[in-house]
């Protein structure tokens, strides 16, 4: 592939958090950037950081057993804007999800998924309570959600829709989180939020983009150093399915988070390959997202 990272963003989210913990299913590094707060108070900033990682990855939220090489690389870098009250903070989240291919060092990223309205309170030495049924505090919900929807895109790049149960755990938080008066858990003012996000990955009309994620991985980037013609046609044939869910759903964000996420990496599975092929991915790939015409030529020009 041309490209062994396909977003900057996993550097910065991935290799500058310095908080490893080991756990269960999950190995989520998390960076709070503080830079904005003006505060002398800077080692809650900190505590922030070792506290969620520690929710996140100490937490067991799935009912398989994950050996230690099983757990999924993820990362959540929240940025702080402004502190409206003491303990109040408005955010916006970086979440990333990865999972390895096989036969190879490459990190293919699942999911690169911008939160804009990441607002939670924090204050130093919080305990972080979480039920699956109940909204206890915002930040729990959301660091659990996040957890929730990991599970599922890691589970359904392994397995054709094996993650549904995981959206679900997502969706009912939040429904448990509607009525709390925060942002980003409601249908309205976005489509980019986190309720979309869980509605779409539960909605059967996605089911073609979800299966895609199973035979683009599995069929396609983990046959690539075996047989990289045959990985390109089976990639290509998942590309189908998102552009079926794509005219099934115009401009959902479990597209728009597919293309995220996949865009440079397609670009470089495609550097190479049959120029009849690669024709066809670009067609494919401007009828999903027109806006980014400029940027799928790269795959004709190589």
């Amino acid at each position: 592939m041309k490209k062994s990272i396909p977003n900057f963003l996993i550097l910065a989210c991935l290799t500058f958090a310095c908080f490893p913990a080991f756990g269960q299913e999950l190995n989520c590094q998390v960076r709070v950037n503080s830079i904005q707060i003006e505060s002398t108070e800077r080692r809650v900033f900190q505590e922030m950081e070792v506290e969620f990682a520690k929710f996140l990855n100490d937490r067991k939220w799935a009912d398989e057993r994950f050996e230690n090489n099983e757990r999924i690389t993820c990362g959540i870098n929240i940025t702080l804007e402004s502190q409206p009250s003491l303990g109040n903070f408005a955010a916006t989240v970086q979440v990333i999800v990865a999972r390895p291919v096989y036969n190879s060092s490459y990190e293919a990223v699942l999911l690169n998924f911008a939160d804009r309205d990441f607002n939670f309170e924090y204050t130093e030495s919080q305990p972080l309570d979480f039920q699956p049924t109940s909204f206890i505090s915002n930040i729990t919900s959301m660091l659990g959600y996040y957890a929730y929807m990991m599970l599922g895109y890691d589970y359904d790049s392994f397995e054709p829709l094996s993650g549904q149960k995981y959206y679900e755990a997502a969706w009912a938080v939040v429904n448990n989180a509607q009525q709390s008066g925060y942002g980003g858990w409601d249908q309205f003012n976005s489509i980019r939020n986190r309720y979309w996000l869980a509605e779409n990955s539960i909605d059967q009309t996605m089911e073609p983009l979800r299966e895609a994620m199973y035979e683009y991985h599995i069929k396609g980037l983990d046959l690539m150093s075996e047989n990289p013609d045959e990985a390109r046609t089976n990639i290509l044939e998942a590309l189908k399915k998102v552009q079926a869910a794509n005219k099934a759903k115009p401009r959902s964000i479990l597209v728009i988070a597919f293309m995220d996420a996949k865009l440079d990496e397609i670009i470089g599975v495609y550097s190479n390959g049959d120029l009849a092929q690669r024709r066809e991915v670009f067609n494919i790939l401007k009828s999903i997202d027109p806006a980014r015409t400029d940027e799928f030529q790269e795959i004709l020009d190589n």
